[in-house]
């Protein structure tokens, strides 16, 4: 009668071998994560430019009313057509909104591009106090109390800004306050890349 060889079993040094590996694993998916971040922050892009669907599309339409009280237009179509502009989304009770708002007026200043306002989930007459305490950089100012043409437009969070084409098209979006850097190294040239388009 003839015996079968019996299977191999893995030897002791083997399955030391294995669980060794196994333990490893978490470490080395760690170093891995660690690289990925690491080079995402030493890339020298700014992570507040948070990619758009809308980008390179229609603007979403504007029909809002007007800041009541403001003596500043509705924000409508009208407002925008067949002009650049950087459409600002804003509140009085957002910190970062009054950071960013000495720039806005600078901006404003600059006759190549034309700076509305959607005014988002405020009061009006904290809005009001806003603007009369540091200045008002909007040709046309939207009141949207309860935040749906914000959603049209994607918004995260606010302060976040929008360069809308002469032709009605997204060019650029901003998340987050404006600091001088941003606006010099992104806003302007996206800018001054749309004017040459144009």
């Amino acid at each position: 009668m003839s015996v079968e060889p019996r299977e191999s079993q893995p030897s002791a040094s083997s399955r030391g071998l294995g669980r060794y590996l196994l333990a490893l694993l978490p470490l080395v998916i760690f170093a891995g994560l660690a690289v990925a971040f690491w080079s995402q922050l030493h890339s020298g892009r700014d992570v507040s430019e948070i990619p758009s669907a809308l980008i390179g599309t229609r603007a979403p339409a504007l029909d809002l009313p007007p800041l009541e009280g403001s003596n500043v237009p509705a924000l409508t179509e009208a407002a925008i057509k067949g002009r650049l502009t950087l459409v600002n989304v804003f509140a009085s009770w957002c910190i970062p909104c009054r950071q960013e708002h000495p720039l806005l007026k600078e901006l404003a200043k600059d006759g190549r591009i034309t700076i509305v306002g959607i005014n988002y989930k405020d009061k009006n007459e904290n809005a009001l106090r806003f603007l009369g305490e540091l200045g008002n950089p909007y040709a046309a100012i939207g009141a949207d109390p309860n935040g749906k043409a914000a959603i049209d437009w994607g918004v995260y969070g606010i302060p976040e800004s929008y360069l809308v084409g002469a032709d009605g098209t997204i060019l650029y979006k901003k998340v987050g306050p404006f600091d001088d850097d941003s606006v010099t190294r992104s806003l302007i040239p996206a800018i001054d890349k749309a004017l040459a388009g144009s």
